[in-house]
């Protein structure tokens, strides 16, 4: 197996996994009761991980195929993630003035955190040198 070829989902992980730790222990230091979530932190957190993933793995093989359409690539697999986070999402947009709005907080913290991850990886993988 190609090291290059793995580089990204390892540094990906390793982003996430530090995150997650860091998002914890905010958690853990505000008191704030995960236990009455709709999703758990790790079903965000596995949700997200996996649909970063998958469009990572689709702008290496549109890089391969052709590198002009990575950029256009990122886009379409970005709103297509768009979509399946509006339809996780829209329980919780359902309630009715909640009492509590950190889930809701906390899903577009999480949308938009990922999202920086993603662009920052396909600025990275343009700028690269074919």
């Amino acid at each position: 197996m190609n090291f290059k070829k793995v580089l990204p989902f390892i540094t990906l992980l390793s982003i996430v996994l530090a995150i997650y730790l860091i998002h914890r222990i905010i958690f853990y230091t505000f008191n704030i009761d995960t236990n009455t979530f709709k999703y758990s932190l790790e079903e965000l957190y596995l949700f997200f991980s996996l649909l970063s993933v998958i469009i990572f793995k689709v702008l290496l093989i549109v890089k391969e195929k052709s590198f002009d359409n990575v950029g256009m690539s990122f886009l379409l697999a970005t709103s297509i993630k768009m979509i399946f986070c509006y339809l996780i999402v829209r329980p919780l947009l359902q309630i009715p003035k909640p009492n509590n709005p950190t889930e809701r907080i906390n899903f577009f913290v999480l949308f938009i955190v990922f999202l920086a991850i993603e662009t920052l990886f396909t600025i990275r993988l343009v700028n690269e040198k074919a």
